[in-house]
């Protein structure tokens, strides 16, 4: 600083709302914005989810009004998040090409060749067992063998209409595989955005309740990351870059922007975070409760997002978000 007060006196900056706005150092945007969706068998379903108020499960046909009208509002990129009408060890319906998830691509797809479409690519919504990879008779995740069914399943988006894949199982080289198994399937143009950072945290409740994708046994600390440990966090998501992803997730977001601002020094590669459903009932439970302001508290949030560093933020509230941006 080359001033102290008096002569420096910084509410000087702060004074006026139109300079106010003018200087603003960080802006939150509808471009800016991921909104998930939630895929399911069946026709005419259109069923609120209990645990995440305003979040519904839609079957295909019901999804298509519903994507219409956040295009209307201004918000064009969506992720794919399905259930399927059958589970097994290995989570096979995943990759069906007549899941709820491939059909829905095809459909938006060809009614919105203007949507930006990425899919959620993880085993837990398919596996009886609810966990994210394969696993061996003795009950422990198979690392190795579930890389090529989790490729299997990118590749099944790709050819349905996916845009991009977003591998968030925290399997240890899913995005190389998925990237040469891509390539090899003629759609190299197809991205990557890899869960590189995904903790394993308490606020995933109320998504485990809308995918139904809680395990069955044990629990998910052998892969996705311990909260404790910030500089591994750093060393997952820059091996998910030389493996050949195109943008890096840090998850959850609320309580990772430290780790996502340190990651932004780390990279030149674009940045998303996800504010997952257990931060979003956070906030929304306590505006329920008279304690603060929704529409103030979530543009805080999400804003606090992007100063830390994020490009893209995955977003329940998206819709929301793009009415009081406007």
């Amino acid at each position: 600083m080359t001033a102290r007060f008096p002569q420096m006196r910084l509410r000087r900056l702060r004074g006026h709302e139109r300079l106010r706005t003018m200087i603003a150092e960080t802006s939150l945007e509808k471009r800016h914005l991921i909104l998930p969706l939630f895929v399911v068998p069946g026709e005419n379903v259109a069923t609120p989810i209990p645990s995440l108020e305003g979040v519904s499960h839609f079957s295909v046909d019901c999804l298509l009004p519903f994507v219409e009208k956040a295009l209307g509002k201004g918000i064009g990129a969506f992720i794919l998040f399905g259930l399927p009408e059958t589970k097994d060890p290995c989570g096979d319906s995943a990759k069906n090409s007549q899941g709820p998830v491939q059909r829905a691509l095809r459909k938006l797809t060809k009614t919105f060749p203007e949507a930006f479409l990425l899919t959620d690519v993880c085993l837990c919504q398919y596996t009886d067992h609810g966990h994210c990879g394969l696993i061996t008779d003795d009950g422990i995740i198979d690392n190795d063998n579930s890389l090529k069914q989790l490729a299997a399943v990118a590749l099944s988006h790709a050819e349905a209409g996916a845009h991009m894949v977003a591998p968030s199982d925290m399997m240890d080289g899913r995005v190389q595989a998925i990237r040469e198994t891509l390539d090899a399937g003629g759609f190299s143009s197809v991205s990557i955005m890899s869960y590189a950072a995904k903790m394993a945290s308490a606020f995933y409740g109320p998504f485990r309740d809308a995918a139904d994708s809680a395990p069955g046994f044990g629990d998910r600390h052998t892969y996705q990351m311990a909260p404790t440990n910030g500089r591994e966090a750093l060393r997952e998501a820059l091996a998910d870059e030389e493996e050949g992803a195109d943008i890096l997730m840090v998850k959850p977001a609320l309580t990772c922007l430290d780790i996502l601002s340190r990651l932004r020094e780390k990279t030149l590669l674009p940045l998303a975070t996800y504010l997952v459903s257990g931060e979003r009932m956070m906030l929304r439970s306590s505006a329920a409760a008279g304690h603060l302001d929704l529409r103030r508290g979530l543009l805080e949030a999400h804003l606090a997002c992007r100063r830390a560093g994020a490009d893209l933020i995955i977003t329940y509230d998206a819709l929301d978000l793009a009415e009081w941006i406007d």
